[in-house]
């Protein structure tokens, strides 16, 4: 017989831990002992699972003739035992009111709620259970539980699926991922991996996503600065709707087709589908991570906060650059930051380009004018592409520089 008890009568710890006299254990086995309601059934509990097969039998007997109204308080109370909120989770008779009790309470063993998870007949008492997390994530024997039990509701399910993949599968697949990329001497992207929300959080992105991925990470996390992020504003940058996420992938897809003239190949649509799909913070670290090809598609971000991490990223070079101060579609914020870079203002191409960008920032362009040279300057006043005040200042230098 158990000698573990709650109580701290020594009447209770004698009769559980079997040193009572046979006499005394029989009458707390009928329920003659004059013990408070709690102490009785943890004694009863304690007997009835005890290899006196006599007094096992009469204690059994003994609880099935307990009130249910008694039980209902025991089962809700903060001092009862847990080996007595396990009975009464495996009592198929209890009721919903004492499942739900027991179900609520703290004190309840995981096992006793796992067992009463698979077994229970009631969608709302598998669903009371579903709802606390905490617990599942301590105990994930009742996330089994509860979607083996065909009785459980949809939303039941939908609960302990979500926290299995996000504690567990995310956890686990992610982990796997980075301790083979460690192995293969890919630190920079296994970094990636582990730290990603992405992995395991969204059912359209799968682990082999992640692999491919992997693959496009250079950049360790000791050689970026994200000293530039907005932090202030971090919930609301990184806020986004899976229709939001959506739209943007078949923007940018659509963006790289117009601007190949021909069809993009099967593999770069694909690729671009696997970026964008990542929640914003990982697209963020992966812009200043992220290999070229990465780096080629989040430029293209809708949400500025990702485009402009591509030019924090270390390894952009001066090519990159040119192009991107080139694009229609590119973020003004992205351009501002262009110009503002003093390494990068030294190349004509890239002035040139920024200056001709009708997105690039009057303010900005206006500084950029003074630099451009004179052929271009007269190309400028009449290119229709850019604003009105960018073509008269260009005019206006021309004609300065040309003494009239």
């Amino acid at each position: 017989m158990s000698t573990n008890t709650t109580s701290t009568n020594p009447v209770v710890q004698a009769i559980i831990s079997g040193s009572a006299p046979q006499p005394a254990r029989m009458a707390a086995a009928r329920g003659m002992l004059p013990l408070p309601q709690e102490e009785l059934l943890e004694v009863l509990v304690a007997l009835q699972a005890g290899d006196d097969v006599e007094i096992a039998q009469t204690a059994k007997a003994t609880l099935e003739e307990q009130e249910l109204a008694a039980l209902l308080s025991v089962a809700a109370s903060g001092e009862i035992s847990p080996s007595v909120l396990d009975y009464l989770a495996r009592r198929a008779n209890a009721g919903r009111e004492i499942h739900e009790a027991v179900a609520l309470n703290s004190r309840t063993p995981n096992g006793a709620i796992a067992a009463l998870a698979a077994s229970s007949a009631d969608g709302s008492i598998i669903e009371l259970i579903a709802t606390n997390q905490q617990r599942l994530v301590r105990a994930p024997e009742i996330i089994e539980a509860v979607l083996a039990n065909s009785a459980r509701t949809p939303e039941a399910e939908r609960r302990v699926r979500e926290t299995r993949r996000e504690f567990f599968e995310k956890e686990r697949g992610a982990q796997q991922i980075a301790d083979e990329l460690r192995a293969r001497g890919q630190t920079a992207a296994a970094e990636f991996i582990e730290s990603a929300e992405t992995v395991g959080t969204i059912e359209e992105f799968t682990i082999d996503d992640a692999w491919l991925i992997a693959e496009h990470i250079e950049v360790s996390d000791a050689d970026i600065d994200d000293s530039w992020l907005p932090l202030e504003r971090l919930e609301e940058i990184f806020a986004e709707s899976d229709e939001q996420r959506i739209a943007n992938v078949e923007r940018v897809i659509s963006e790289a087709r117009a601007d190949a003239g021909v069809e993009v190949a099967p593999e770069r649509v694909s690729l671009i589908r696997r970026v964008m799909l990542m929640k914003v913070k990982d697209r963020v670290k992966l812009g200043m991570k992220g290999d070229r090809e990465a780096r080629a598609i989040l430029i293209r971000d809708s949400n500025k906060i990702v485009a402009q991490a591509v030019v924090h990223n270390p390894r952009i070079t001066e090519q990159e650059v040119e192009g991107i101060a080139a694009l229609r579609t590119v973020s003004d914020e992205v351009l501002r930051l262009i110009a503002m870079n003093r390494a990068w203002a030294r190349s004509y191409t890239i002035t040139h380009n920024l200056v001709r960008n009708p997105r690039t920032p009057i303010a900005s362009a206006m500084n950029i004018l003074p630099r451009i040279y004179a052929k271009d300057l007269i190309a400028l006043s009449q290119n229709r592409n850019v604003s009105d005040a960018i073509r008269r200042q260009a005019q206006r230098i021309s004609q300065a520089r040309a003494g009239k």
